[in-house]
């Protein structure tokens, strides 16, 4: 037989497929990025039946404030990332959503008045609103976590890693829910790659201004490590939600064992990306996994999935079709 014209396309029907896990595999049989979603459900399988294998999220861009906060936490539930590597947008969102004891963000409109937003102290991402005073709630509970754990100290040096850790440890004492929070009581690290880009160190810098806290953050340190994390694992597999930041500071983790080390480390056996980034204009978000391995990103071996789809959408999807199939179990 024709090997091109040996696998027919079965068209889904709605009427027999209903969950997310049954909708996914009957993706599979169809085309575009429907299939590569449910390619990316048995990439990430795979990945969590791997006994040896760490998985690290990478979580770019505002996920939080569109509602995706919850996704995450689940999956370090259930046990399904060992690690998360994000913007600190996300984690900013995080507190803020932890300072109201729930959502602090609202639904919004694309086409407000952003003149008349901003005479309101509401700051708009695409659809969704945030009130400026959420953002202060959120400093707020913030200083009062580091008053905590300064004590008397007015001068502190640790890498990004053990200040989320520390943070999640203060929200997880005062019963506020949030990544930061289940990441401490699981023991998943958290990193982040670019922490002064965002509202969480914007925190910790007026505080410096106000001459309470000297925080020095020793984003080197935490190079080292994720780099113990890495090797704390046989194998290795990326979540991707975006690109970014997240993306490259995770994976450029094996051309810097490469360089400070005389083990060869072959790079990530499995990754999963969702992305709508495109490889042509060169930009490292769009960066395929393929293109990955010519850097010693990704082993030559390695299996990975990827789908170019609203992370809003590919995300839960995915997630619950996951859950689903584990259930199942």
């Amino acid at each position: 037989m024709n090997p091109h014209v040996d696998r027919p396309v079965e068209p889904i029907d709605p009427e027999t497929c209903r969950s997310s896990l049954q909708i996914l595999r009957a993706l599979g049989r169809c085309s575009f990025q429907g299939r590569n979603l449910s390619r990316a459900l048995e990439v990430l399988e795979n990945m969590h039946a791997d006994e040896e294998c760490g998985v690290v999220l990478c979580l770019a861009g505002a996920m939080v404030p569109a509602g995706m906060g919850e996704v995450v936490c689940r999956l370090m539930e259930r046990g399904v990332v060992q690690a998360v590597v994000s913007t600190g947008a996300n984690l900013s969102h995080d507190l803020v959503n932890a300072a109201a004891g729930g959502p602090g963000h609202f639904l919004g409109d694309p086409e407000a008045d952003d003149d008349e937003l901003y005479s309101l102290r509401i700051n708009r991402i695409y659809d969704t609103n945030l009130p400026e005073d959420n953002y202060h709630a959120a400093e707020v509970l913030l200083e009062e976590i580091w008053r905590d754990v300064a004590g008397g100290s007015d001068r502190l040096e640790m890498p990004p890693s053990e200040v989320f850790r520390l943070t999640g440890k203060g929200l997880r004492e005062r019963g506020r829910r949030s990544i930061l929070s289940v990441a401490e009581e699981r023991k998943i690290p958290v990193f982040c790659g670019a922490t002064s880009d965002s509202e969480f160190c914007l925190n910790f810098a007026k505080f410096r201004h106000r001459g309470w806290l000297h925080l020095v953050m020793d984003e080197i340190e935490d190079l080292f490590r994720f780099g113990a994390w890495i090797r704390s694992h046989e194998r290795r597999g990326t979540l991707i939600v975006g690109g970014g930041v997240p993306r490259n500071w995770a994976q450029q983790i094996f051309p810097l064992l490469d360089m400070i080390e005389d083990v060869t480390y072959s790079g990530y056996d499995y990754g999963v990306r969702i992305c709508t980034d495109t490889m042509v204009y060169g930009g490292m978000s769009g960066c395929t996994l393929s293109e990955s391995k010519s850097w010693g990103k990704y082993a030559s071996h390695a299996r990975y999935a990827e789908v170019s789809v609203d992370a809003t959408i590919g995300l839960p999807f995915l997630t619950a079709a996951l859950f689903d199939s584990l259930d199942a179990e």
